[in-house]
């Protein structure tokens, strides 16, 4: 196997000067290799800035759908058009800067990323502790990576060389107690009736407050401009041993791709930079992914939205040149301009207002046109038998890629939102996690056409020996969005152990 190693390409394990353009020449290389390879990152510490990284104009699912000003993405470490590629990083640390995908896989098959940590200087997420507090006052910590510059009654917060700034309470909040590792979304108060505030960040307010000391305010902005990781159009992609310690701007992303596997991943802040948050949205999404999708051993800590989140997309039904071809339109403002479709692949269409499968149509996709960067809101599918379809009554799925799931030996903690959301008509297992003080549901099955438009219908998931901790909602919820009626099938319950949780245990919706 060759082997393309970082440092022979320039990159500096020291970390004191930037390796970004020594990391993208050696992916480069090995990407290209036309036999098996190997990129090796030797144990170091090396740091990435984005002016030498890899750029690519791409469309992600789930984060700013077309908007052209953050169509460019910038990747540190590119897997592209490759087949039969280990990256080798063990005992490498990574610290990237400003904003980047950390790393991603385009184009793809049997890939393998091993061994690393990655960490982001100084992420675009300001942490701010209250240490102490009065009738009248609180007195704020922030990581020592955040800037903070005080204008009049007002906090301006700055990175590193103007990468990111913001203001007061920035776009999102939510609050995490150290005290019982609760993160829940809140009302941010910090900046609501302040009167003054000192450079060292004592902030004055002009009536009592609540004795919040000891809380941590988590704010960030919310534009989604790139994926932590993403994986595209790839197949046979496994994740191992990974310390991801901050992913900006979300999770890991996979997209039209098949045969992933995330394993032994610490989705955990590191403790002495003096954070909480590891992800500035989801931890993993995986949306359209075929085949089988197996994430075991991970432990999922202090993300901002769900820790795993594995559905499809639902696309209406715009309009009907004839009875062959039909013209399908993205409905939400995070997903658009990727082609949800291939020659080849199976389509089922719903109907929205019931997404029942009694009514469904499936037929075979024979050809595909659009969406393009002009119009990347629609795309128009040629089908191989005719199907009698309303606009906007019905929605459409690719069903090829909706994959066989196991979700096992993983701990959720430190979620605002969800553990698992899951709508995939595969085989899934959810087995051995444990779910510890979940901001919402613990496992979750929903599906919609109207709003979020994740697909599809589940039809054979097994939750098992799997236990739930300090819920304060249903550890278990099925409830997709619909007036009645029946949406899902084959859930089999069994055998889970619930520990100080004060709703139902178990809650179904339809």
């Amino acid at each position: 196997m060759a082997v393309f190693d970082v440092v022979a390409y320039g990159a500096d394990p020291t970390g004191r000067s930037d390796s970004a353009a020594a990391f993208a020449a050696a992916f480069r290389a090995a990407s290209a290799h036309p036999q098996p390879s190997e990129v090796r990152i030797p144990p170091g510490d090396y740091t990435l800035y984005p002016e030498h990284a890899e750029r690519r104009d791409l469309f992600v699912s789930n984060t700013v759908g077309a908007d052209p000003r953050y169509r460019t993405k910038t990747i540190a470490m590119l897997v592209e058009h490759a087949n039969g590629l280990v990256v080798n990083g063990t005992g490498a640390k990574l610290t990237l800067h400003g904003f980047q995908t950390a790393f991603a896989v385009i184009d793809s098959h049997d890939v393998r990323w091993h061994g690393f940590a990655v960490d982001y200087h100084a992420p675009s997420l300001v942490e701010a502790t209250v240490v102490a507090a009065g009738p009248t006052w609180r007195q704020l910590a922030v990581p020592a990576d955040v800037t903070a510059r005080v204008d009049g009654t007002h906090i301006n917060w700055e990175g590193e060389r103007s990468y990111w700034s913001g203001r007061d309470g920035l776009d999102y909040a939510q609050v995490y107690d150290p005290r019982t590792g609760t993160v829940r979304r809140c009302d941010n108060p910090l900046f609501v009736n302040v009167t003054a505030i000192s450079d060292d960040l004592r902030i004055e307010y002009g009536g009592p407050i609540d004795d919040d000391t000891g809380l941590v305010y988590q704010m960030r902005p919310t534009v989604r401009d790139h994926p932590g990781v993403f994986v595209w159009e790839s197949e046979r992609v496994t994740l191992d041993n990974l310390d991801l310690h901050y992913l900006h701007g979300f999770g890991i992303l996979g997209q039209l791709s098949r045969d992933l596997v995330l394993r032994d991943i610490r989705f955990q802040a590191d403790p002495e930079r003096g954070r909480k948050t590891a992800s500035y949205a989801d931890f993993v999404n995986l949306s359209n992914v075929g085949g089988q999708v197996t994430i075991e051993r991970c432990l999922f800590d202090g993300a901002h939205d769900d820790a795993i989140n594995v559905h499809g997309t639902y696309l209406v039904v715009k309009e009907r040149p004839d009875e062959r071809t039909v013209v399908l339109e993205y409905r939400h403002p995070e997903t658009a301009g990727f082609p949800a479709f291939h020659a080849g692949d199976e389509i089922e269409f719903i109907e929205r207002a019931t997404l029942s499968s009694d009514t469904a149509i499936q037929a075979r996709v024979v050809a595909v046109t659009d969406p393009t960067p002009e119009h990347p809101f629609t795309t128009t599918v040629t089908l191989d038998r005719p199907v009698h379809l309303e606009n906007e009554r019905w929605a459409a799925e690719n069903i090829s890629y909706s994959p066989d799931v196991t979700v096992t030996g993983n701990v959720f903690t430190g979620i605002p939102t969800r553990g698992v959301l899951l709508t995939a008509r595969g085989h899934c297992v959810i087995e051995g996690n444990v779910f510890d003080e979940m901001g919402m549901a613990g496992i979750f099955v929903s599906g919609d056409a109207n709003e979020w438009f994740e697909s599809g219908p589940v039809k054979d998931l097994t939750i098992r020996a799997n236990e739930f901790r300090r819920l304060t909602a249903p550890a278990i919820l099925v409830e997709p969005t619909i007036a009645g009626g029946k949406v899902h099938s084959g859930i089999d319950i069994e055998h889970n152990r619930f520990v100080d949780c004060t709703e139902p245990h178990v809650v179904i919706k339809e």
